[in-house]
């Protein structure tokens, strides 16, 4: 039997825990890579796209709402992605089938559900809870936008992500050990592609991607 790689992308440390004891159980070979946020999956699969599949979370740090999981569509779309979340929600989990998942399991979900929902990903099947009935979205603005999101470059991302988190260019050139000369020219192109002239409308723009944060008890 093949060891199965998994990613584990969630930024909490204790559901990351839980989820890799999961997949220890059910999987007698594995491996499991664990990140905490998007630009700690860029670098892993900068240099290894072997993964059989990515648990990702919705509310990562470095990432609004569905465009972590966009940007991973676009660039690393022969690996699955399984959303993990607390945002529950049918309209969440309808959406994030319609920007490229492979199936939405509520953070909730019991460990036998859990590994169920993880072989029918990785037999090629989609899956959903069974009390969710899919169906297509139909905002247009969110789909051209994600069509942006997807047209951005590894680092347009990065430096697109840090921008709107409401970093100056000093600062983002900073984080990502680059110029300021090199950031601005990220900038530039990067409202280009949104067709937008500030830091606002980008962050606005995101805006239309995001995910209500789970109820908390």
């Amino acid at each position: 039997m093949n060891t199965l790689r998994f990613i584990i992308a969630d930024d909490h440390p204790l559901f990351r825990t839980a989820l890799k004891a999961t997949l220890a159980q059910h999987y007698a070979q594995c491996d499991v890579i664990e990140v905490e946020s998007i630009a700690e999956l860029q670098t892993v699969l900068s240099t290894d796209t072997n993964s059989d599949l990515i648990l990702l979370d919705l509310h990562m740090p470095d990432a609004q709402g569905f465009s972590g999981l966009i940007h991973l569509q676009a660039h690393y779309a022969e690996i699955p992605v399984l959303v993990i979340s607390g945002s529950e929600t049918p309209e969440v989990m309808c959406r994030a089938i319609d920007h490229g998942a492979a199936g939405f399991l509520p953070k909730s979900s019991q460990a036998k559900v859990i590994s169920g929902a993880i072989d029918a990903v990785l037999n090629g099947a989609r899956w959903l809870p069974e009390r969710i009935q899919y169906q297509a979205g139909q905002d247009s603005n969110e789909q051209k936008m994600a069509t942006v999101i997807a047209s951005l470059t590894p680092q347009q991302f990065r430096v697109a992500t840090l921008l709107v988190q409401g970093l100056l260019n000093k600062q983002i050139a900073y984080n990502l050990n680059v110029t300021e000369a090199t950031i601005k020219a990220h900038v530039t192109e990067i409202f280009r592609k949104l067709n937008v002239h500030s830091r606002t409308q980008a962050a606005l723009a995101f805006g239309q991607l995001d995910v209500s944060p789970p109820n908390l008890p």
